[in-house]
């Protein structure tokens, strides 16, 4: 029998690498802690019945671009069972998604809401929901091929936008950029294979309600995005 890296290296297409995506074990505190969320639930959420599981990549599989975030929210995400789905960072991604012809509609509710990408697909480099929004680096490593599989697949995309400090970090290690330059949003850093490194501040509620991210600003990276994605010569 093949080992997990084994089989997840082996998946020939999307749908089979979001079955091994939803029935990972491989991280005992990340197990531990969505379970428990998903039976004790939050109060508003009571009568929901909780996804409790890691959470697959979502969106167009000829996507141009690439979005990658942190790790499925405790009672967003993990609660509806689709990347950004169910919290306030989600409302905020999906309604400039939306204003940029990314999105079917403004709002991502559920994962029945018939909500579609058109060229752009969500990921994360964690797919279950960390305790405190703060994965190891064990538990980042052990959820590592899943991103790897996903950038083999996805062979139409041109640019790879990364949320926030963590999901640049994954993204510049899965696409063999050295020396790594500093962070920062609006930076566009070209990867050895020709496809574009984009950056932005997360949609966290600690950027968009303090105004460090505002609409404007994001709206402005995602015109950016789909710019490189179909000019050659951006």
């Amino acid at each position: 029998m093949m080992n997990r890296d084994a089989a997840i290296a082996a998946v020939a297409d999307l749908a089979a690498l979001e079955e091994l995506v939803t029935s990972c074990r491989s991280c005992p505190r990340l197990v531990a802690w969505r379970e428990q969320v998903a039976v004790e639930k939050r109060a508003a959420y009571r009568d929901e019945q909780y996804w409790g599981r890691p959470v697959p990549g979502f969106g167009d599989p000829e996507a141009h671009l690439l979005i990658v975030g942190l790790a499925p929210a405790a009672h967003g995400a993990n609660r509806t069972g689709r990347m950004f789905t169910g919290d306030r960072s989600g409302d905020f991604l999906f309604a400039a998604l939306h204003r940029a012809g990314y999105a079917s509609r403004p709002d991502s509710v559920a994962r029945d809401d018939e909500m579609r990408l058109h060229g752009a697909y969500i990921t994360a480099p964690v797919r279950c929901a960390p305790p405190l929004n703060k994965p190891t680096p064990d538990e980042r490593l052990r959820c590592r091929p899943f991103l790897q599989r996903e950038l083999e697949l996805l062979q139409s995309v041109r640019v790879i936008l990364a949320l926030g400090q963590i999901g640049y970090v994954a993204a510049t290690s899965e696409l063999a950029i050295s020396p790594r330059p500093p962070f920062g949003h609006g930076r566009e850093v070209a990867t050895p294979d020709g496809r574009t490194l984009l950056c932005s501040y997360h949609v966290s509620q600690q950027n968009t309600f303090t105004g460090r991210l505002n609409e404007a600003m994001f709206d402005a990276v995602l015109a950016r995005a789909r710019t490189l994605a179909t000019d050659t010569d951006a």
